[in-house]
């Protein structure tokens, strides 16, 4: 199927925060992905965005940020009910685990994806045997909260734990202090979480554990080479969630469109 019968695929960036800051970051971030036929995302896909009002949470920091985006965002999606039939997928960017993934499935016919979740299908896919993966994240709550999510949808029960995940570690930072603090503090505090996480075992990629994040990917390979040196730094996989997830989400409803 030529590109000029091919349909465009649609994307809802859904930021479940009421930072624009943040969605403009994260849209950025998405258009910027390859699509693996020498096009960005933006070339090839049309991104929507959405930012959840004003009575969300500006930064989504633990449970009670999550449970309060979830409800702020279900109360204003009949507004968004005549425009749902005009995206193909749904990309939740908040990297957590989000109550909104499931809660949209059940309102949207499309695919419905967070990148927390293509975070770990994409570091999985990356790593060679003997290789681990692991989050740099910013606060405290967010250690047990998504190491508990990756066990759950890895399926690692209590009593057991995946030897491919090293775990998280947490930066001391908040979701709106990348866009609000001084980039040296980030730097700082950005560095340090990145190299606890490369010194606790074989650590091959490193997921960016929040959408406030994008763009960042320096100042991790920047660390990795203190760490690791230059060649070994070099090799390290970065995975942003929002491109993570675009990518996902391209590749279902190519396949989606070619079934048909």
């Amino acid at each position: 199927m030529d590109s000029e019968s091919s349909p465009q695929m649609r994307i809802l960036l859904l930021n479940p925060n009421s930072s624009e800051a943040m969605t403009r970051g994260m849209v950025q971030a998405a258009k910027s992905t390859p699509t693996g036929d020498m096009l960005t995302l933006a070339e090839s896909v049309e991104i929507h965005s959405m930012t959840a009002s004003s009575r969300a949470p500006p930064s989504i920091d633990n449970s009670e940020d999550i449970q309060a985006s979830t409800k702020v965002v279900l109360s204003e999606l009949p507004a968004a009910d005549a425009a749902r039939n005009n995206w193909d997928a749904i990309l939740v960017a908040c990297f957590s685990v989000h109550t909104l993934v499931p809660e949209l499935s059940n309102w949207f016919d499309g695919p419905v994806t967070g990148i927390f979740e293509a975070s770990i299908l994409t570091a999985m896919s990356l790593l060679r045997p003997g290789e681990q993966w692991g989050i740099v994240t910013t606060g405290k709550f967010w250690e047990k909260h998504l190491s508990d999510g990756v066990d759950d949808f890895l399926g690692v029960d209590a009593a057991g734990r995946s030897t491919k995940f090293a775990g998280v570690a947490s930066s001391g930072l908040t979701a709106g202090d990348f866009h609000t603090v001084p980039p040296e503090e980030v730097k700082t505090k950005l560095s340090l979480a990145t190299k606890g996480l490369l010194e606790s075992g074989n650590i091959a990629c490193v997921v960016m554990g929040c959408g406030g994040m994008a763009g960042l990917e320096d100042i991790i390979r920047s660390t990795a080479k203190d760490v690791y040196g230059e060649k070994r730094a070099g090799e390290l996989y970065i995975v942003d969630g929002v491109k993570a997830d675009a990518i996902l989400e391209v590749l279902e409803y190519k396949m989606n469109v070619i079934s048909r």
